[in-house]
């Protein structure tokens, strides 16, 4: 008995042990609106070129839009031994239409099908997870606004280095999310070329219009070379990499709310909805979304790998390897945009334990760098030797038990005699993060200009 899928080039069916790991429809039916709008394009295509009748096209185009209506209604039985949803999608079309579905296939390949299927999955995936980033940043921006002044330490090495405001710490993360869309912004632009028409590997003898189908598919163009068309991934590779950086930068950020909702530091509080409790420890409220968010930054890159690993051994054009392209895709690309929706959330209704925040970044010498830097504008000290004098006083203060505004005058004239009263003006944190105002500075001011900035940006790029 031959097998219908494949023709009368084989004399009998698959085994099973072959059914099961050739079959993807388990996975790749995520496809079907994109491989039928794919199909449709391609069908009005071969009508126009008068390689099909327009009657059969018309009944190709009704019968797939029915199709659409069935797998949307949940009523569409996936059939493994179809392999795919390409061949479930044209076997259930031959079963609506008869004859005419078998037209369809002409001029393509299961080949550039996937290929055009997955752009075209891709790029609206893509589009999806802009759209999720731009919510993060909005939610990032707000609270960098409503927190310009709010003073907080800034770490090094997680120890504390200088004063800075949580406002200027929202908006470093706007910096980096704005990079990640950016880097999806690129990668869509590259994908943006239709493979249909590459048919296997070759192109086609069919007199085609492949700009045409281009075109009603949203692509820039067709691809120009058949043999790269079929057997490119880099438009997945290049998403998944921007896919993973995104995903660090959220797990830095989750990272963060993790140790600041500690009671040591108890910088935030987290709403009850987007925490957990304990089995066992009443006490307890855990952040959870914050964890997962970083545990899932692994998954993410995992697909990244996972598909590096696949395509670094493979010559030209297609191979069976491909079909592992999907997965580990899927699976990274919807990590990613759970972790958005969750970092969003947990932005936007974290509230701000102010005065913890002031209290830590009073302390652990975080003005050391302020008194520096006044002893080179007030009493012309090199660079070298100020820090030199800084750093004794800090020594000095640490064996008082106080912070260096802590010590007397008298013990500052100790290590340096030039030293005036004006010092201590220095040394109040709020003196030293309005004094930051180089532009990228945590100066109050220039947080609110920056908040503003992107503010304007934003809604400038949604009339554009």
């Amino acid at each position: 008995m031959s097998n219908k899928m494949w023709g009368g080039r084989f004399g009998e069916s698959p085994d099973a042990i072959m059914e099961e790991i050739n079959a993807s429809v388990g996975f790749d039916k995520r496809f079907a609106p994109q491989d039928i709008r794919g199909s449709k394009a391609h069908a009005r295509m071969l009508a126009k070129q008068g390689i099909i009748a327009s009657a059969d096209a018309d009944q190709i185009v009704a019968g797939l839009e029915a199709i659409e209506g069935e797998i949307e209604a949940g009523s569409f039985e996936f059939s493994r031994a179809l392999e795919d949803i390409h061949m479930n999608i044209e076997a259930r079309l031959k079963e609506n239409i008869g004859e005419p579905a078998g037209r369809l296939h002409t001029a393509r390949s299961r080949n550039d099908q996937v290929a055009t299927d997955f752009k075209l999955y891709m790029r609206d995936t893509v589009d999806h997870l802009d759209t999720q980033l731009r919510a993060l940043q909005e939610a990032l921006i707000a609270k960098a606004d409503a927190h310009a002044e709010t003073v907080m330490p800034g770490f090094t090495h997680l120890q504390t280095a200088q004063p800075v405001t949580f406002g200027h710490h929202c908006l470093a993360y706007v910096e980096m999310t704005a990079r990640d869309r950016g880097r999806f912004a690129d990668a869509r632009k590259r994908l943006n070329e239709s493979p249909l028409g590459s048919a296997a590997l070759a192109g086609t003898s069919f007199p085609i219009d492949r700009q045409m189908t281009a075109e009603a598919l949203g692509f820039d163009g067709p691809t120009r070379n058949s043999l790269d068309a079929v057997s490119d991934r880099d438009f997945v590779l290049e998403t998944l990499s921007a896919a993973a950086i995104t995903a660090v930068h959220l797990s830095r950020l989750a990272e963060e709310l993790v140790i600041w909702v500690t009671p040591g530091f108890n910088f935030v509080r987290l709403p009850d909805s987007l925490t957990t409790g304990s089995s066992i420890m009443p006490q307890k409220k855990n952040p959870d979304a914050a964890e997962l968010v970083r545990a899932k930054t692994g998954r993410v890159i995992g697909g990244l790998t996972t598909l590096l690993v696949v395509m670094k051994g493979l010559p030209l054009a297609y191979s069976k390897d491909m079909q592992e392209d999907k997965e580990a895709a899927f699976d990274a690309l919807d990590a990613l945009s759970l972790c958005i929706a969750a970092m969003t959330a947990m932005v936007a209704r974290l509230e701000v334990n102010e005065e913890n925040m002031r209290d830590a970044a009073a302390k652990g010498f975080s003005t050391a760098t302020d008194l520096a830097d006044w002893l080179v504008r007030a009493l012309g000290l090199p660079f070298r030797d100020a820090h030199h004098v800084t750093g004794t006083l800090v020594a000095k203060a640490e064996a008082k038990g106080c912070d260096l505004d802590g010590l007397t005058l008298a013990e500052m004239q100790e290590v340096e005699p030039r030293i005036t009263d004006e010092v201590y003006g220095v040394l109040g944190i709020d003196n030293s993060v309005k004094s930051r105002t180089s532009f990228g500075g945590t100066a109050p001011d220039n947080v609110r200009a920056m908040a503003a900035y992107w503010q304007k940006a934003l809604i400038q790029e949604t009339k554009s």
